[in-house]
């Protein structure tokens, strides 16, 4: 096959170095009942008309997809421009290769660079970097950055932030001399409750989401005062990035480092990913930053160029000093994101916001109406917000779906046992209001 690079001989050569014979050898440590001894049993060939025939029909079995669906919880449903697959498909864009090399990467620089720009405006920060993975993992990169600043060792993080997220952390710290603290939600508010007590000159950082997993907007202004008075650092999560366009930024509240996931500009939902993290900070902590980071310089004569900026060699050889072990940024999607901010613009941002949180607080006020029905938390919301039915959540759920052909929302059972009968219901600009009004008389009939 033309990608191996060497020879039927040089392969024997390396099998004889191994002490082998051949290359099944390799493979002995698999029990041989489990091996396939006849070739596959694949269909014949398709023509093109016939497969695009098979791929309807199997896209036409997939009834959940078309149903109208208020699900949310870290990916979103938002609509985006055919302008953003139309670009990201030319094919200079279709690489993963680190721009090393300036003098043949100009486009792939500059867009990393206006990436980081549209991301510093969101968030109200200096300085981001050239993506991450997710948002998740942005999380735990930040994590890890208020340790390597403050040199401290314990970080707070609130109850409230996504479940999933937290995991991730849990992960990344395990073997880092990291330890995990809790901030508990208030009953009433659905807020994080920030204990001063438990800001000692032990902790390093304090994380934060808003709107948070319950969807409810927290009060960052306050957190950050008292966070910068124990000496720490502040660090604001945001799973639902359209609330930039909304709420007032983190940077402006105080935030020290603010990470997001970008999924809903212009990506989609796509069962998972792949996603892209936003991680930004402010410029005294730039050296620290995880990740690439994008800049501009000029040469003698004046002309600008884009390059790669702070990266010091330890992020690419001495990997046990670098900051990071990211080895890449989400580039393509990170693409995907700039074009539809740029498509948007500030107008429509704030657009699609402002119809996330109308249609929210509609779908809100009308299910809260509904007998045996009620919403706890009395802290305002973006476009998520819990509903408190009056059964089980999943069996409520399953009959909307196969009654009212409605996905309403995801049933808190998943990540918090003791709320069995919580439902975290999201709404989008994408949601009519005949969708809405289906979800209230499939909830009133369940």
């Amino acid at each position: 096959m033309r990608y191996i690079p060497n020879s039927p001989e040089e392969r024997q050569e390396m099998l004889q170095g191994l002490g082998l014979g051949s290359a099944e050898e390799l493979f002995d440590s698999i029990p041989a009942d489990i091996i396939l001894k006849a070739p596959l049993d694949t269909p014949a060939a398709l023509s093109e008309v016939e497969l695009l025939e098979r791929f309807e029909a199997l896209g036409a079995k997939n009834a959940a997809a078309r149903r109208p669906s208020f699900l949310g919880a870290g990916a979103y449903t938002h609509y985006a421009p055919t302008i953003v697959d139309s670009l990201i498909q030319r094919s200079e864009f279709f690489t993963a290769y680190t721009p090393y090399q300036p003098e043949i990467s100009q486009g792939t620089l500059q867009a990393i660079f206006e990436f980081q720009t549209l991301v510093c405006q969101l968030t109200g920060m200096d300085v981001a970097n050239a993506s991450m993975y997710d948002g998740s993992t942005a999380m735990a990169e930040a994590v890890l950055m208020a340790e390597r600043v403050t040199r401290r060792t314990r970080v707070l993080v609130s109850a409230a932030v996504h479940p999933e997220y937290l995991r991730v952390t849990e992960t990344y710290v395990a073997h880092a001399g990291i330890e995990l603290g809790r901030l508990e939600v208030e009953e009433a508010t659905g807020r994080t409750r920030l204990d001063p007590a438990a800001l000692d000159e032990g902790v390093a950082a304090v994380v934060i989401q808003s709107p948070n997993f319950f969807g409810c907007v927290e009060e960052l202004k306050g957190f950050a005062d008292a966070v910068h008075a124990a000496g720490a650092l502040l660090v604001v999560v945001v799973t639902e990035a359209a609330s930039f366009g909304l709420l007032r930024s983190p940077g402006a509240c105080g935030a020290d480092i603010v990470v997001a996931e970008g999924q809903s500009f212009g990506v989609p939902v796509s069962f998972g990913g792949p996603y892209v993290g936003l991680f930004a900070t402010r410029e005294r902590y730039a050296r620290q930053i995880p990740g690439r980071l994008v800049g501009i310089a000029y040469d003698r004569e004046g002309r600008r160029g884009f390059v790669l900026t702070l990266a010091t060699r330890e992020q690419h050889i001495r990997r046990e000093k670098a900051t990071s072990n990211i080895c890449t940024n989400e580039g393509l999607i990170a693409l995907a994101a700039t074009i539809y901010m740029t498509t948007m613009g500030r107008r429509g941002l704030q657009e699609v916001a402002a119809q996330c949180a109308q249609k929210a607080a509609h779908a809100r006020r009308q299910i809260a109406a509904l007998e045996g029905f009620s919403v706890p938390y009395s802290a305002p919301v973006f476009n998520e917000f819990v509903v408190r039915a009056p059964s089980a959540a999943e069996g409520l759920l399953r009959r909307l779906a196969e009654g009212a052909g409605v996905t309403g929302g995801l049933a808190l059972s998943r990540y918090f046992t003791e709320r069995p009968n919580d439902i975290l219901v999201c709404v989008t600009e994408t949601n009519r209001r005949a969708d809405i009004d289906a979800l209230v008389e499939g909830l009133k009939a369940s």
